[in-house]
């Protein structure tokens, strides 16, 4: 791979941390050259690119601005969206042969019913078929399917539609190993070593209501790093 291995991180004015500590951990485990972008919807609103009304329902303010990671692909090659509150812990070059693959986007497929009616900050906990499936997604940014998530479908369509993935085949999803979105509080633990991308759905320890979670020490590891090179 010549040009370097694009991600878009979505990124949320609430938890800025969680940001840092995302793009931090996943660049400094890659064995192959990265393109870290964060997904700011006050940018994308700027560019005339997204202009849906605010969703009371939206955890996150890339909760739809996450689909638009193939328009600032520039529609070619392949490209990594991701949310922000991900704590890298494996290489990312692991997923590079998965773009060796005619799949419109790869994702890590759960069956994912959360416990709790809130999350992070107090933020409602919605449940819906599919979920978490849309918070890393692998995008064949040549394929037609994903050539179809254009300004004017991600602004006008429902969150059903977006997260669903009814913009897409069936057999055009690949299926990545849940290790590289290991969901905080419901996945089970390896016996040994550490998933490739821990996923604090329920929220993580940039909360003060979140610090005793599964890798919540790790975290604050990767934070101190980090905040050591700023």
């Amino acid at each position: 791979m010549s040009d370097p291995f694009r991600v878009f991180i979505g990124w949320d004015r609430r938890e800025p941390e969680a940001y840092d500590v995302a793009k931090f951990s996943l660049e400094r485990r890659a064995s192959i050259p990265v393109s870290v972008t964060p997904i700011k919807i006050d940018d994308l609103r700027a560019q005339g690119l997204y202009r849906r009304d605010q969703d009371p329902l939206a955890s996150t303010e890339f909760t739809y601005t996450r689909f638009l990671t193939p328009v600032l692909a520039g529609f070619r090659g392949w490209a990594l969206f991701c949310d922000c509150d991900f704590l890298w812990l494996g290489d990312i070059a692991g997923l590079v042969p998965y773009t060796r693959t005619p799949k419109a986007v790869f994702c890590v497929q759960h069956d994912y019913t959360p416990k709790e009616a809130t999350k992070m900050d107090g933020a409602v906990q919605t449940n819906y078929p599919r979920k978490n499936w849309s918070s890393l997604m692998l995008f064949n940014c040549d394929h037609a399917a994903v050539k179809g998530l254009t300004p004017d479908v991600v602004n006008r369509e429902t969150g059903a539609y977006l997260h669903r993935m009814q913009w897409v085949a069936d057999a055009d999803i690949g299926s990545l190993p849940v290790e590289w979105n290991w969901l905080e509080g419901w996945n089970e633990k390896p016996a040994t070593g550490t998933p490739k991308a821990v996923h604090f759905t329920r929220g993580g320890p940039w909360f003060a209501n979140w610090q005793n979670v599964d890798y919540g020490d790790l975290w604050r590891a990767e934070r101190d790093a980090q905040a050591k090179t700023s």
